[in-house]
């Protein structure tokens, strides 16, 4: 349960506020969420992360050096505004184009279409690249429908990287779209997650279940099942991302294992214990896996595995170093220069209201 909070409906601002205020010297905040701390010396694509609060360090903590030129920030599992969009684009935007990248739900595909619309019509090059990596949520003739959930991040990573190294709109969102195709992921909750204030978790499972599938909002799963051994769970994970390898994968991963808001890191080392031997019979090599808390929901208590199938493109592009408040790997440059936005950050206008949580785009929310 949340336990630390003042007025509930005021909780997604005020996280966002102390965040920026913890690490104003990478970021800062502007009305609808926040944006790195100084502007690039020539132009660069934008890629800008979004979607609701609770989910982090997704969106905001993967802004920096080599990953997200910022993040649109919605109310707790809430899509952002489309003027929350329309905000931080400008904020960001710096003469290369912006591309929106967000997980596949309702409101996230229309309210960054909105301002994608608007963008467009003062002539400011604009894309948007959805992620679809959740296998539970949809068929493979139907992966189009799939929601985004730890996948996310990979995609972030790409996308990211590719900008940092001067790829053009196109091209930064061809390498998206490429490592959203090339990435599957199945997650399992062990408890739902509690709103702050709320006297009840969004969701709740049987003594002694597993919800195989959930989504990151509480979505319907696969099946309810019981609560498995780390061996058992990990055979599971394995064997379900694997059922989906790409044709023309080749032998080198990426690999996720994330935690989903209370699952400890001693549990997810010993669950890589299983998983981390599957794929490597399988022929796989894992080219620097991640093992934490990467996408989370809230105080969910819940897993994902992940599996990126690289090649020449992607792999530089995932292991290229980067410097962000949550996330750091190799030596990234840090941002400075006559450009840089160094006064103290003022305060945004305040979030949209918590609403229920949003289904993906083509899935109707459940009873």
């Amino acid at each position: 349960m949340t336990k630390i909070f003042n007025d509930p409906s005021d909780f997604a601002e005020e996280a966002l506020a102390g965040f920026c205020d913890v690490h104003s010297d990478l970021v800062r905040q502007v009305p609808g969420g926040a944006v790195r701390r100084f502007r690039p010396a020539k132009p660069k694509v934008a890629v800008l992360a979004g979607g609701g609060s609770g989910h982090y360090p997704a969106f905001a903590g993967v802004i920096g050096a080599g990953f997200a030129d910022g993040a649109v920030v919605g109310n707790i599992f809430t899509s952002p505004s489309a003027q929350q969009a329309y905000s931080v684009a400008k904020a960001a935007e710096s003469g290369a184009g912006v591309v929106f990248t967000y997980g596949n739900y309702a409101g996230d595909v229309m309210n960054f279409g909105m301002a994608s619309e608007r963008l467009a019509a003062e002539g400011i090059a604009v894309e948007n690249v959805l992620v679809t990596d959740d296998i539970a949520s949809a068929p493979p003739s139907e992966s189009a429908k799939r929601r985004g959930i730890a996948g996310d991040f990979t995609v972030f990573k790409v996308m990211g990287a590719a900008a940092e190294n001067g790829a053009d709109l196109a091209e930064v969102v061809r390498l998206g779209r490429k490592a959203n195709e090339r990435t599957r992921t199945i997650g399992s909750a062990f408890a739902g997650c509690t709103f702050p204030g709320a006297d009840a978790p969004l969701f709740t499972l049987p003594a002694g279940q597993m919800g195989l599938g959930l989504g990151i909002h509480g979505e319907p799963g696969l099946h309810d099942t019981h609560l498995p051994s780390a061996k058992e769970l990990g055979r599971e994970l394995v064997a379900r991302v694997l059922s989906e390898t790409p044709p023309d994968a080749a032998s080198r991963i990426a690999v996720i294992l994330n935690g989903l808001g209370s699952t400890k890191h001693e549990e997810l080392f010993v669950l890589w214990g299983t998983v981390a031997p599957l794929l490597r019979a399988a022929g796989y090599t894992l080219v620097m896996p991640e093992v934490g808390e990467l996408v989370t929901s809230l105080d969910m208590a819940g897993v994902s595995l992940t599996v990126t199938w690289l090649d020449e493109e992607l792999e530089p592009l995932w292991v290229a170093p980067a410097e962000t408040p949550a996330y750091r790997r190799g030596s990234a440059a840090r941002e400075t220069g006559a450009r840089g936005v160094r006064k103290r950050p003022t305060a945004a206008r305040p979030l949209l209201r918590s609403l229920p949580p949003h289904p993906p785009a083509g899935m109707q929310r459940p009873a």
